[in-house]
């Protein structure tokens, strides 16, 4: 008898559990929305509200994102206490509750109601997409991100009449400013000015004109001149940034001789930078990467090292290595589609390598450009006065990153290999020192080679430096727009709101696709790859394997989907990257190519879209069932040898040049 009672008192009390925990389920999906009250200007408290705007009763814990951090807050009654760290003017909260997400950004304002305004996250998005599409409608970039700022500004002071105006002076004042006052930032911007004053030093000692005749010999047709610009750039691996800037402004001139279009030559240098710089196994993309894995790993107890995850990452890195598969089809098999075939018939038929249309305002001083970049003496023409330079640079960069990033004790630890010693070693290293050593290098290189042999004087040497600094001064201007349109969308939170829309309870065999896109929505609205990588790894490889130990899954079967995480937030980063007209890499691209930038990136998007979809769809959905990596990567190729024959055309029949028979 006894028994029994023990057995319905321990039934009844699962009962009331039960019951308990329906109630606060229940409770738990009735908020609907968040109402922020400010105690002062680093705690407040939060309600739950229902859609009525009355308190919901749950108690218990909510993963909330408050300002980017994802923090379990713990209610009671719907009341939550946090605080911030320090000051804020906007305080980002958001949250996944059941199906839906709730997300907004607060105002600290004192004369307000609760001492804060409230405002819908979604006009976080505004300015990256206002830049976006007055980028593609008008053509000029420079507007373009300059109103992408002010909306930004307009937004975070408050949308008010106010704003208006205090969001137009803090352009200059506040994102300019900070733009040009990070030390990484003044880096790139002093690694560009010195890498295009080289380049005008060596154009005008006719070293330029010296590697084009020495490259005739192999570049003797439009296929030819893209093929080796395709094998530069994959050469040049170290660096996206160097990349660009080298293939680009070194290739120009011979592709131009042989009518193959700025836009086909901006596609293969912007297409061979970063995916090449994001999967070699020693580049300055891989210190950045292999922090990001490590940190995520040591969370989550995995044994494995951060270079094997990476290592295996990139078996599953299929956009990345189709991409360069891809170039080399198009190169080979002569065809194009799109606007890309339209530009590349114009070039090959008319000898206009550029959209004159487009670039009309700026023939004249193209040209007087052009001009100040001819070889002085065009018969003491000799190649090594450009090579040397430009090895200087690249065994330049490549020591100065060995040499900052040295420790002695990794080297001598006999348990870890080459290669992880040189990772580790290049991880460690400042790659902004190591790139402004190596193009300081190469421009004192092309002085003392251009001086010493009596090619120009010392004043003329000097004159083309300065000259070289002017060619590069669009790019430095659209780049510090570009990062300043970069703060205010991290100060608006964009990245987390854009990542909070796409969050919830899905199958772990669907999380390499949704991260795909999330990372490539995140790098088109932001422009940056590397701080798509920094929200991303820290988000998706914990989720991933919470989600995939919830369902049950075994580390067996967990880990190729983690790997497959991994490589996806790089691929989606890259190709989100290569769409977005505000990308530095593509801007630099385009302006190391002598192309339109908009001409750039509306002739690239049909291609990286390409294959994006068949990476994304195809290969990463097969891997995700267990088809062995190499088989994946046989049926992507042959998907994309298929569209380039089914939509591809061929371009009109190459001309036979005077200047190639000479």
């Amino acid at each position: 008898m006894r028994l029994l009672q023990t057995l319905l008192s321990l039934a009844l009390l699962l009962l009331s559990f039960q019951a308990i925990a329906q109630e606060d389920n229940s409770a738990l999906l009735a908020i609907e929305e968040f109402q922020l009250q400010a105690v002062n200007d680093t705690a407040f408290t939060l309600h739950a509200t229902n859609e009525s705007g009355n308190l919901v009763t749950y108690s218990g814990p909510l993963p909330v994102r408050i300002n980017g951090n994802l923090q379990d807050i713990s209610f009671t009654e719907g009341e939550a206490r946090f605080s911030l760290p320090q000051k804020a003017n906007l305080v980002q909260v958001s949250a996944n509750v059941g199906t839906h997400t709730i997300a907004h950004l607060y105002r600290l304002d004192a004369e307000a109601e609760h001492g804060v305004r409230n405002f819908p996250m979604w006009l976080s998005i505004l300015p990256p997409l206002i830049a976006i599409i007055l980028a593609l409608i008008f053509r000029e970039v420079l507007l373009a991100l300059f109103a992408g700022i002010w909306v930004g500004g307009f937004v975070i002071y408050g949308m008010s009449f106010k704003a208006f105006f205090t969001g137009l002076l803090a352009v200059a004042d506040t994102y300019l400013i900070g733009a040009l006052t990070d030390s990484d930032h003044i880096s790139v911007v002093i690694f560009s000015m010195l890498i295009g004053g080289m380049v005008a030093i060596i154009s005008k000692n006719g070293g330029m004109a010296g590697v084009v005749n020495k490259l005739s010999r192999y570049a003797r047709s439009a296929r030819s001149s893209q093929l080796v610009t395709w094998v530069l750039g994959v050469a040049i691996f170290f660096d996206d940034y160097a990349n660009s800037l080298i293939v680009g402004n070194t290739m120009r001139p011979v592709t131009d001789k042989h009518r193959v279009s700025r836009e086909k030559l901006a596609y293969i240098v912007d297409s061979t930078a970063a995916p090449v710089a994001a999967i070699a196994f020693v580049t300055t993309w891989i210190g950045a990467e292999l922090g990001y894995i490590k940190d995520a790993a040591t969370t989550l107890g995995i044994a494995e090292s951060a270079y094997s995850l990476f290592l295996n990452s990139l078996q599953y890195a299929y956009y990345p290595v189709l991409t360069l598969l891809f170039m080399l089809m198009l190169i080979w098999m002569n065809r194009d589609y799109g606007l890309m075939h339209k530009a590349e018939v114009r070039a090959r038929t008319t000898g206009a390598v550029s959209n004159h249309r487009a670039d009309s305002r700026s023939d004249s001083r193209q040209q007087q450009e052009m001009a100040e970049f001819e070889a002085i003496d065009p018969d003491r023409s000799r190649a090594f006065n450009a090579l040397i330079p430009v090895l200087v640079v690249i065994f330049g960069t490549v020591i100065g990153l060995l040499y900052t990033g040295h420790n002695p004790e990794t080297w001598a630890d006999p348990s870890i290999g080459f290669f992880r010693k040189l990772s580790i070693t290049i991880g460690n290293s400042n790659s902004y020192v190591a790139l402004i050593w190596a193009s300081l290098s190469g421009v004192v290189s092309a002085i003392a080679l251009t001086v010493s042999q009596r090619i120009m004087s010392l004043y003329e040497t000097m004159e083309s430096l300065v000259v070289g600094f002017k060619t590069m001064l669009p790019a430095m201007l659209i780049l510090v727009l570009a990062w300043s349109l970069a703060q205010v969308t991290k100060e608006l939170y964009t990245a987390e709101y854009l990542t909070s829309l796409f969050s919830g309870n899905v199958s772990p065999r669907w999380l390499p696709e949704i991260t795909f896109f999330l990372a490539a929505i995140i790098a088109f609205s932001t422009g940056s790859s590397w701080g798509t990588m920094a929200i991303l790894y820290p988000l998706m490889l914990p989720a991933t394997w919470y989600v995939s130990q919830q369902h049950g899954m075994s580390v067996e079967e967990t880990m190729p989907i983690l790997y497959n995480v991994i490589s996806v937030v790089l691929a989606g980063a890259v190709f989100g990257d290569h769409c977005s007209p505000i990308s530095d890499t593509t801007i630099l691209s385009s302006l190391a190519s002598g192309c339109n930038h908009i001409d750039h990136v509306k002739t690239q998007l049909p291609y990286a879209f390409t294959v994006a979809l068949v990476a994304n769809l195809v290969c990463t959905a097969l891997s995700s069932w267990g088809v062995h990596w190499l088989l994946v990567y046989l049926i992507g190729a042959i998907i994309l040898w298929g569209i380039i024959k089914l939509l591809g055309r061929k371009n009109e029949q190459e001309p036979v040049l005077a200047e190639v028979a000479n």
